[in-house]
């Protein structure tokens, strides 16, 4: 309420000064700039440090706008001319955990005429994932001739943090079941909560800091990683592959190692090898995908260490293994199912997922796409320091994707890392 008094007294005393608009108040002599106290309410639990804050102060009628970093969770900001402001504040958060946070909140049309006068600030924290599923392609598409095609599947993942993560070691998953069924697995009842379950798992080559991928680039992992559309394939496929960092290559003649780096194969079926199919492709109805990463100082290997493997205990003598994947290793993780009437056959745990995606319709050369965060304008929230979008992860993946699009690989311009073969 005081806010509103003083600024109906300014506009009431706005005609004795004889100025017609606030851009000749701010050049008059006598109008003296004032201080303004901004304190934030941060809205990130377990709160442990916040860097890159910046607090913005924008009046668009007369063209002011100011700026100032924020070391702590206030900031006194002077030299500024009286009028009406949308003051707004962005950066990140870090939690005692070390996980990031997107952090941003405003003020609109705050009424700045008293020297001294204080805005108290809600920000709301967006956990930010390192690594996510930016696009997903998975359910096919048809030649002209008949017939189905699935070779042109592919999983982009994109640095969604403000710094360097490495992909060397990540791991990449398809869980068990294959597809969305009411009929769910039994799994050990000591495993609780903890895992996923992987049918078959890879990983990325490279020693440590071989594949560097910076903020706001994006990797592709294809199937098959070549030029869908060449006659010899199917050129009615939306997908051309070639540019694909990296691929799952499964040593079948009829569809040749590409110049994409190889993913690593880890685990199918209890052991190393591939298996005797050669070919390796998820559900074109729509799999369960996670990435995940090992800790520093812990060993995971679901070959040799019995207790990070299982059978799905609703098949009795069964031999099927799959590989037991903690919770605390994983990334980031997408469920994606038939179409909306499977929404009650969801086998990824909700802590993961809280929901799914799908295309609604196999080999219709559609995929699904990660949506850009927005702030409270609907305008994509870009990092100051890095000019790179943030991607919408809020763990429910029927809020967080665009169903049915048609794919894209680097879609709103996410960069190829520089290490990619096409580069060199």
């Amino acid at each position: 309420m005081k806010r509103k008094l003083i600024y109906l007294l300014a506009l009431a005393v706005t005609p004795l000064v004889g100025c017609d608009t606030f851009s000749e108040l701010s050049d008059a002599k006598e109008v003296a700039p004032i201080a303004v106290n901004v304190d934030l309410d941060i809205a990130v639990e377990n709160l442990a440090a916040v860097k890159g804050l910046t607090v913005k102060f924008d009046n668009y009628d007369e063209a002011l706008h100011y700026t100032k970093e924020i070391s702590g969770e206030s900031v006194n900001m002077d030299g500024i001319l009286p009028g009406i402001y949308t003051v707004s504040v962005s950066g990140t958060a870090l939690d005692s955990d070390n996980n990031e946070y997107y952090v941003n909140g405003n003020i609109v049309n705050a009424a700045l005429f008293e020297n001294g006068i204080g805005l108290d600030i809600k920000v709301k924290g967006l956990k930010v994932s390192p690594l996510v599923f930016k696009e997903i392609y998975f359910c096919g598409s048809r030649p002209a001739a008949g017939g189905v095609y699935f070779r042109d599947q592919f999983y982009e993942i994109y640095n969604n943090s403000g710094s360097v993560q490495y992909l060397d070691g990540v791991h990449f998953a398809n869980l068990y079941p294959g597809t969305a069924t009411t009929k769910l697995p039994i799994w050990p009842e000591e495993d609780g909560d903890n895992y996923a379950y992987g049918d078959r798992v890879w990983k990325f080559p490279g020693n440590g800091t071989d594949y560097p991928l910076q903020p706001g680039e994006s990797c592709i992992i294809s199937q098959f990683a070549a030029n869908h559309q060449l006659e010899q394939y199917n050129p009615q496929s939306p997908v051309d592959g070639s540019s694909s960092e990296f691929e799952f290559n499964m040593n079948n003649a009829n569809f040749p190692d590409q110049p994409a780096y190889d993913m690593e194969h880890v685990f199918y079926n209890g052991k190393a090898e591939m298996g005797t199919i050669p070919q390796y492709l998820t559900a074109v109805f729509g799999g369960a995908y996670v990435i995940f990463r090992v800790p520093e100082g812990e060993t995971w290997d679901p070959v040799n260490d019995a207790s990070m493997k299982t059978t799905d205990l609703s098949k009795p003598n069964s031999k099927s293994y799959y590989a037991k994947i903690p919770i605390k290793y994983v990334l980031d993780a997408v469920e994606a199912i038939d179409n909306e009437s499977k929404a009650n056959a969801k086998r990824v745990p909700g802590v993961l997922d809280a929901g799914m995606t799908w295309v609604g319709a196999t080999y219709c050369a559609k995929g699904v796409a990660r949506k850009l965060s927005v702030d409270e304008n609907g305008e994509p929230i870009v990092r100051e320091e890095t000019g790179t979008y943030i991607y919408q992860d809020t763990n429910n993946s029927t809020d967080d994707f665009e169903r049915g699009v048609d794919p894209v690989m680097r879609r709103n311009g996410a960069k190829m890392p520089s290490w990619n073969h096409t580069l060199k």
